[in-house]
């Protein structure tokens, strides 16, 4: 299928058209017509061929000519004329946090930037001072900006690391050859970022499972290939290490390579003092002469002879071993299959892509009890907000749903969006008569951390609000969170008995796992959600789950683990 290639070019389009100061009804032709392709349910050239291009929503006679023409000849005239005129490096300009199409043409016309490199060479030596509109505030933040992006391109979020993994697991753990295979590292302890792809095998027969791994079509170029262990490069730029290794060392070696650093310091710390040795290969007695391997085989073994629990991989990080060590009592961290339904996501009434009945279809379908569309409040003009006059329509459409179901729940919710002062955009009236009111902030990032935590806090002392949506207001490899008093923030959440959410999106993971298991310290509550704006997000749910036991919550912890009419007692305030 090339219906990502399509979206692709024609999303550079639109892009690269607004850099040139082209009238909006045309660049957003061309991100409508791009995103409506990219999940479109069928194959784009089965379409072409059977001269339906004209059939889909946004797409007009011009756009079907250009489409049909890439389809055909692998190139778009338009793009290779518009490229000649704008650089295709200003794209990636673009995507620098606080610069947008204007900027970039700003810097391009009085400055030839063209890509990255010329920013940053401009940047450092100082060319951007005396720009029309250009402050010294503007290129601190294009410097931070710089760094998020230089630093997001090191890693891969957790949604994209899990897709790569699984596409190559999926594929050599059909060889007849592997016994068993794992992925290990940050993914397998489900850290919010990664940067590499470790896989571990056991098998008889490495050299086998080497020689199909390095050739498969994802690869594009080869580090390394040896006997037990290679290293690729696949087309995306994604490194994936792969390890072989026999039975009776799989569980050692799935141990140490999973990690964190500092949880492996501390497991030989612990083997040390009990005259062990720990490493890939096993565990070892050093007490006597000669070595003698006392555990191997399985990750519980080895923990058991440490005299330890078994210890989960989201839980292996720096913070809180001593209270695993000391208590060791692991929680029974919360699963996927706790969770009864989806209190945050949007619909056609704000900026999602699918209607209410087709969000709550696929709530079902996933074996939810219950669903909340908390589309966006009007002050968020971007998304679209829903307006007081056509909440009243939105919730008749809900009602109308809910007469069809009698085992399943569509809430009536809504993001509301914190201004700049702490004020939610509906009044109090218009509050009451929803079902659960998720409050977010989704601008003013660059405020005081002083005035960032007013905000949070009075957000949080409205007696209709049950829910910070994004806390930390992370856009992972575009934005760093912004800065406010945590602890303040999570104390007014319980003295108001308000739930932090962890949004489940990849680009967000918000709150991440380490804030998570400061909050779970303080007394807080969560509500895990996936900020769906389309029906296939609602997948992303598996992410959140992953953070949350990232920060050791258990089923009780979270809000939508509850059953439907437990739900909405907890919604009474």
């Amino acid at each position: 299928m090339k219906n990502k290639d399509v979206a692709d070019i024609l999303e550079r389009m639109g892009t690269l058209l607004e850099i040139k100061g082209e009238i909006v009804f045309k660049t957003r032709a061309y991100l409508k017509a791009a995103e409506t392709i990219k999940y479109l349910p069928e194959d784009i050239e089965t379409v072409r061929k059977e001269n339906r291009l004209t059939d889909i929503p946004g797409i007009g006679k011009a756009l079907a000519e250009k489409i049909a023409e890439y389809l055909d000849g692998g190139v778009m005239t338009a793009y290779q004329e518009l490229i000649k005129e704008i650089p295709e490096g200003l794209l990636e300009v673009v995507d620098i946090p606080s610069i947008g199409p204007k900027k970039a043409k700003l810097f391009f016309e009085h400055l030839n930037i063209a890509s990255v490199a010329d920013l940053r060479k401009a940047v450092e030596g100082e060319k951007l001072q005396g720009l029309a509109g250009i402050q010294e505030r503007t290129i601190a933040k294009i410097v931070r900006g710089l760094k998020i992006v230089q630093e997001g391109q090191a890693r891969m979020n957790l949604g994209v690391a899990t897709k790569v993994a699984e596409e190559f697991i999926s594929i050599l753990r059909k060889l007849p050859a592997v016994k068993e295979i794992a992925a290990a590292g940050s993914l397998r302890r489900g850290c919010e970022t990664v940067r590499d792809i470790d896989i571990l095998v056991d098998s008889t027969r490495p050299q086998e499972v080497m020689d199909v791994f390095v050739h498969l079509p994802q690869v594009k170029s080869i580090n390394a290939h040896g006997e037990t262990k290679s290293s690729i490069l696949t087309k995306d730029n994604v490194q994936v290490d792969l390890r072989v290794v026999d039975s009776n060392s799989f569980g050692a070696a799935l141990l140490y390579f999973t990690g964190s650093k500092d949880f492996n310091i501390k497991l030989r710390q612990i083997a040390i003092k009990k005259e062990m040795l720990v490493n890939e290969y096993g565990i070892f007695s050093v007490s006597a002469r000669q070595e003698k391997m006392l555990a191997g085989k399985t990750e519980r073994d080895c923990f058991a002879v440490l005299g330890l629990p078994f210890i989960p991989p989201e839980m292996r990080e720096e913070f809180g071993f001593g209270e695993l060590v000391v208590d060791q009592k692991i929680p029974t961290l919360i699963e996927l299959s706790d969770i009864q339904g989806d209190l945050h996501v949007h619909s056609t009434w704000s900026d999602g892509h699918d209607t209410i009945a087709q969000m709550a279809q696929k709530a079902r379908e996933l074996g939810y009890q219950y669903v909340a569309v908390s589309d966006h409040s009007p002050r968020l003009r971007v998304a679209g907000g829903v307006s007081p006059e056509d909440l009243k329509k939105k919730k008749k459409e809900i009602d109308t749903i809910n007469k069809k179901f009698e085992d399943f729940y569509v809430l009536f919710g809504t993001e509301v969006e914190i201004d700049t002062q702490g004020n939610l955009d509906y009044n109090n009236k218009i509050l009451s008569e929803f079902d659960i009111v998720i409050a977010a902030i989704h601008r003013g990032f660059d405020q005081s951390p002083q005035q960032l935590t007013k905000r949070l806090v009075k957000a949080c002392q409205n007696k209709y609000v049950h829910v910070i949506a994004h806390p930390t207001g992370i856009h992972i490899g575009k934005r760093e969170p912004y800065r406010f008093d945590f602890k303040e923030v999570c104390a007014a959440a319980i003295d108001h008995k308000v739930f932090l959410e962890i949004n489940a999106f990849p680009v967000r993971l918000d709150l991440n796992g380490a804030n998570v298991y400061r909050a779970r310290q303080y007394g807080v509550q969560f509500v895990i959600n996936t900020d769906a704006h389309r029906t296939d997000h609602m997948d992303f749910m598996r992410f959140g789950v992953t953070t949350a036991r990232h920060g050791w919550l258990t089923k009780k912890d979270v809000l939508n683990t509850a059953s439907y009419d437990e739900l909405m007692k907890s919604l009474k305030k």
